[in-house]
């Protein structure tokens, strides 16, 4: 079983306008509370914590201080999802890894053990997803299709909520520094390793302004 989380917390939060001039985005609270500590609550229970940091990191490493987090700063340049799990790999050590996404709000079960109940030998990841209608704060179409063995294929209705478990070895055998984990999940679908499960409880994508009250609707 994983026993270390990589919370992704290094983009530019474009979306979100003037929210990020002047501040990175998982510092933006919703409902009273920052995105990073909803969050770090999520994976209260895992031994080692790692956020990952580009934009305004100053502020992330601020607001992290003092607490049992190890943080990961990508600089000069931003490495994105796959290059920046690679980039934490020494803090995250070897074995499987759960990954989170900072921007992302939920109401229900607790997302990581949703996954670490459903994990299982011979999977090479194993992706959380929300069906359209769980879903809030999201614009963009679905990403995935989930066959009857929990595999997954590209294009369907499911959207990927950016919570997983993911195994880290093929990391090395991609040679670009800046690079996202499809290229991973590519390779382990065509060795029959990518599966995905469905989240029965609501998720809400906040990349946006909108996304902010959304959350909080589905909060209340």
């Amino acid at each position: 079983m994983p026993d270390a989380v990589m919370i992704f917390a290094a983009g530019f939060g474009t979306r979100m306008g003037d929210l990020t001039r002047s501040r990175p985005k998982p510092l933006i609270p919703v409902a009273g509370v920052p995105l990073i500590d909803r969050a770090l609550e999520i994976a209260a229970d895992i031994p080692r914590r790692v956020v990952n940091a580009h934009y305004l990191h100053d502020q992330i490493t601020t607001h992290l201080a003092g607490r049992d987090v190890a943080l990961s700063v990508e600089w000069p340049e931003i490495l994105e999802t796959g290059g920046g799990l690679r980039h934490a790999l020494p803090l995250l050590r070897a074995g499987p890894v759960f990954t989170l996404n900072s921007d992302a709000v939920w109401r229900g079960p607790n997302p990581l053990d949703c996954l670490r109940e459903a994990w299982r030998p011979g999977m090479q990841a194993l992706l959380l997803l929300v069906r359209p209608e769980n879903a809030r704060g999201y614009t963009r179409g679905g990403d995935f299709g989930l066959k009857g063995d929990g595999r997954l294929t590209r294009g369907g209705p499911f959207i990927y909520t950016g919570a997983q478990i993911i195994r880290t070895e093929g990391l090395s055998e991609i040679p670009d520094k800046a690079f996202s984990l499809n290229l991973l999940w590519d390779r382990m679908a065509g060795e029959g390793g990518l599966f995905g499960l469905a989240y029965d409880g609501l998720w809400c994508d906040v990349g946006h302004p909108e996304g902010i009250h959304e959350a909080e609707r589905m909060l209340r």
